[in-house]
């Protein structure tokens, strides 16, 4: 009986492993283009092989240390205005009795994940553009406009908002779930001391939610380099180029869309493996500081 448990349980694995290898592994025969002057029109095999030179080109392109630059910068403020949101959401909808209340709320917050992002930036529009609800009310009150969806000094922030907007309700699942996970006793005994409700969540509640939070920071860290795509294509010509430029439009732009697909495959193979690194490093420190990271040392 369990042998024929384990067969249907490994068969219903068969079409997650066929899309991972398909969809994650396969493509990585294309990073060969990354050494080469590769020409579709006589594929991989007979292109010339040029071994780093397509390197060398981008690390002396001032495009894309503009570009590293721009996506280092978001990924930053993202860490810092984005990251803790989730984490505090979370902790608000743990302490909402109503079990119906929670479930709507949960609905509501995770809506927004489901949007794609040419739809976001539009709701975005009509709300912040130069023609949308908020100005259209301040010009209506004899009040200066305020320029936010074109504005490239502020685009970090507005970016972050509609990763915010967008997002956040869908980030705390995995708070919601490290939550649900804590003993309930361990509430009640503190109660029974006379713990107040921050007490009991600086003593229990966070220490019950670490291993979680220093998992999805270790997660984010190793995507430091990946802020988007989609959401500064469709912003690129509003702001400029050089605040919206990130890598990934970076090699879209002056790899795929001028046909120096080598130069995109490089530009794309450096940021894969400093996101390795960077995922290698933050696990270390996790191991450093006695948290288990993606991995029990």
């Amino acid at each position: 009986m369990r042998i024929r448990r384990d067969k249907t349980l490994l068969m219903m694995t068969v079409p997650s492993i066929a899309l991972l290898l398909v969809f994650n592994y396969a493509p990585l025969f294309g990073l060969a283009t990354a050494f080469q002057d590769y020409d579709p029109l006589i594929g991989v095999w007979h292109s010339q092989w040029v071994g780093f030179d397509q390197f060398r080109q981008l690390f002396h392109d001032p495009q894309f240390w503009d570009s590293l630059k721009n996506t280092i910068y978001l990924s930053f403020v993202q860490l810092i205005l984005f990251f803790p949101i989730p984490i505090v959401l979370a902790l608000l909808l743990n302490t909402v009795l109503s079990m119906r209340v929670r479930n709507f709320i949960q609905s509501v917050v995770y809506l927004p994940h489901f949007f794609s992002w040419v739809l976001t930036i539009t709701i975005f529009q009509q709300m912040l553009g130069g023609a949308g609800l908020l100005n259209q009310y301040l010009r209506s009150h004899d009040m200066s406009t305020w320029d936010i969806m074109t504005n490239p000094h502020t685009f970090a922030l507005l970016v972050t908002g509609q990763a915010v907007w967008k997002e956040a309700g869908w980030g705390i699942i995995v708070f919601l779930a490290a939550l649900a996970g804590i003993n309930s006793e361990l509430y009640e005994a503190a109660a029974a001391d006379g713990a107040g409700r921050w007490r009991r969540m600086w003593h229990i509640t966070l220490p019950g939610m670490r291993g979680v939070i220093v998992l999805m920071l270790v997660l984010r860290l190793g995507n430091a380099l990946s802020v988007g795509f989609e959401q500064f294509l469709v912003q690129r010509d509003a702001v400029g180029h050089s605040s919206a430029d990130v890598l990934d439009t970076f090699s879209f732009y002056y790899g795929i869309t001028t046909n120096n697909y080598s130069y995109g495959a490089a530009a794309g193979l450096f940021k894969s493996v400093i996101s390795l690194l960077l995922i290698w490093g933050a696990n270390k420190l996790a191991h450093a500081f006695g948290e288990d990271g993606l991995y029990r040392k």
